[in-house]
């Protein structure tokens, strides 16, 4: 798959789909009677208020020449009621969507981030963080207003015309058709401006999501562009980004502005219309000053719920665009899933085998070819070689983090592709290069894999890996709250924590993929004892760049040209004197 970059539109030019409605209307159905009660609500206001011109028709040309005061002050009344009901059935009805519309928003994100918490690392491998944090928070709060209040105001405007054109009927048939006479042109307008508006939104989402793609990366980067002074050259890069949202955007508003537009014209012509042939053809002997008033009045809220119907559409249409992207994500295959029949792994020793294992993280590109290689429970292998070579493919595939290609990966005999991932990754204890640390206490961090843990077990690991003093110097130890990605940590206590999480599970089988590159010499002496002891008992994959951190290992792998070309224990490889004999003299450090 081609990277996705910043600077390069998302390609989804897809034909208007109505399966993505109803793939939507599934998360409509859950709150359909709150709806129907939202929506019968606006119906009965709807209709109270659609009373008032009939009443200030019924005032002008009856109760006002009769001069009758007491019955003028009743109709007043009454009409000032329909204004009063009709608000409080609006607020009413508002009070009920907003709720319905936030449901509908933590359900579809809650679904959507489940999901893409177990999507392959190839999807983010090929993405910006960007924009697939986008489709979670933006787009979803689009699209659930669109799904809620949308929804229930297409079908209220529908009926609310309905109701409308009953009144003008009802008032007068023939400046009701005049009325009518402006609807062949809109349908006109709506028809050709369709097709359009998607096309608008569609590229105006693509706009939104390179912004913010690369917003997220400046800020991840920040310390890297003041190092290098790349801020006005980042500004430059950001604000083109931001005018193509900008003219975009103008675009699409544009697009959408027409209807209305034309709409309004209508409105204006009809209004004339009605009055000209009110007063000046059919005159007052044929139809009353109040019924033209009244028509008037109807000719307004005829052509309302039209243009409301126009911009829900159009609603619909940005709608439509950003359900794609939802539901692209979610239709996302997940690659590394559980087999229907997929069973538990039970408690294992740690015996771990590849049997004629290849893999490639892109098709006829292979990393590892026909590797074959058995560990015996408790054992520890340290793999070296050169940048790329496959050492950490290794590891990714005993975690499952990829599935192979071709051969079988074996833990005590169990096809890892036959039991779920879950209780396979229970199992283990992955340090991975980089230690992330998440905002929180150093003690959640630490517990984040084993929420169960007692602050003694903590404490416990955090000692046997040298974390402890410096977390003890902290003022408030392990209740101090740190940042996002360990921003106010050094590297060296990073992975310190990280090791101390990795340890707290307990694992059968540890892997440690460069676990000490960011800790000095001195601390890592002190770590290694803590490791010494731990991965006693453990089968251990450690890919190190020190040759203290892997000469004391059961076995080593040299990895090179997609396999592994020399195994042995340090002092058996230093007597062959091949290739990791020659790497440990050419270099203090392995790479």
């Amino acid at each position: 798959m081609a990277k996705n970059r910043y600077d390069v539109d998302e390609n989804l030019e897809t034909p208007f789909n109505i399966e993505y409605l109803k793939r939507a209307m599934v998360y409509v159905k859950k709150y359909q009677n709150k709806m129907l009660v939202a929506f019968g609500v606006s119906i009965l206001g709807a209709f109270i208020g659609l009373s008032g011109p009939v009443v200030t028709s019924h005032i002008i040309d009856v109760v006002v020449p009769q001069k009758n005061m007491g019955a003028l002050i009743f109709w007043a009344a009454l009409l000032l009621a329909t204004i009063i009901i009709n608000l409080i059935f609006i607020t009413i009805r508002g009070i009920i969507m907003a709720r319905v519309g936030q449901a509908i928003v933590y359900d579809i994100r809650s679904d959507l981030f489940e999901h893409i918490q177990y999507l392959p690392f190839t999807y983010y491998d090929n993405r910006p963080h960007g924009k697939i944090l986008i489709r979670v928070v933006n787009y979803v709060n689009t699209v659930s207003d669109v799904l809620s209040n949308g929804l229930v105001n297409l079908i209220l405007e529908l009926v609310n015309v309905l109701m409308i054109l009953f009144f003008m009927f009802y008032v007068d048939v023939r400046l009701s058709l005049v009325i009518l006479s402006g609807i062949p042109i809109s349908f006109l307008v709506v028809f050709f401006l369709r097709t359009h508006q998607r096309r608008a939104w569609q590229l105006l989402s693509n706009k939104s999501s390179n912004v913010n793609a690369y917003l997220q990366e400046s800020l991840n980067g920040i310390e890297i562009t003041q190092l290098f002074n790349r801020e006005v050259k980042n500004a430059n890069i950001f604000s083109n980004l931001s005018s193509e949202y900008k003219t975009t955007w103008i675009k699409a508003v544009r697009m959408n502005a027409l209807f209305p537009f034309v709409v309004d014209n209508l409105m204006t012509i009809i209004s004339m219309g009605i009055y000209g042939v009110g007063l000046l053809w059919l005159g007052l002997e044929e139809v009353s000053l109040g019924v033209i008033l009244a028509m008037g009045t109807y000719a307004l809220r005829f052509w309302h719920p039209i243009l409301n119907i126009a911009n829900i559409y159009n609603s619909f249409v940005t709608a439509i665009s950003y359900l794609e992207r939802i539901f692209e994500t979610m239709d996302e295959p997940l690659v590394i899933e559980d087999k229907v029949d997929a069973y538990e792994l039970p408690e294992i020793k740690g015996e771990v085998e590849f049997k004629n294992v290849s893999f490639g993280y892109e098709p006829n590109v292979p990393i590892l070819e026909d590797v074959n290689f058995t560990i015996e429970p408790g054992q520890s292998v340290a793999l070296v070689g050169p940048t790329g070579a496959g050492k950490t493919t290794i590891v990714n595939l005993l975690s499952r983090f990829y599935d192979v290609n071709a051969g079988a990966l074996l833990i005590d005999g169990h096809d890892i592709r036959d039991v779920s991932v879950r209780s396979l990754r229970k199992q283990m204890g992955i340090m991975m290069q980089e230690s992330f640390i998440f905002s929180g206490t150093i003690m959640d961090n630490i517990r984040y894999g084993k929420q169960d843990a007692t602050d003694e077990a903590v404490i416990r690991v955090s000692k046997l890996v040298q974390a402890h003093d410096f977390i003890s110097k902290f003022e408030k130890g392990y209740d101090t709250f740190v940042q996002e990605s360990g921003s106010d940590l050094s590297e060296g206590q990073k992975q310190l924590i990280a090791m101390a999480r990795t340890l707290l599970k307990d694992p059968k089988i540890l892997i440690l993929d460069e676990a000490t590159s960011s800790i000095d010499t001195q601390t890592e002496r002190l770590v290694q004892a803590g490791l010494d002891i731990l991965i006693e008992g453990r089968t251990s994959f450690i890919i190190a760049h020190r040759l203290s951190t892997i000469k004391n290992s059961d076995q080593i792998f040299y990895i090179s040209d997609r396999n592994i070309i020399e195994r042995g224990n340090h002092a058996s490889l230093m007597e062959l004197k091949g290739h990791y004999y020659n790497l440990v003299h050419s270099k203090s450090k392995l790479n």
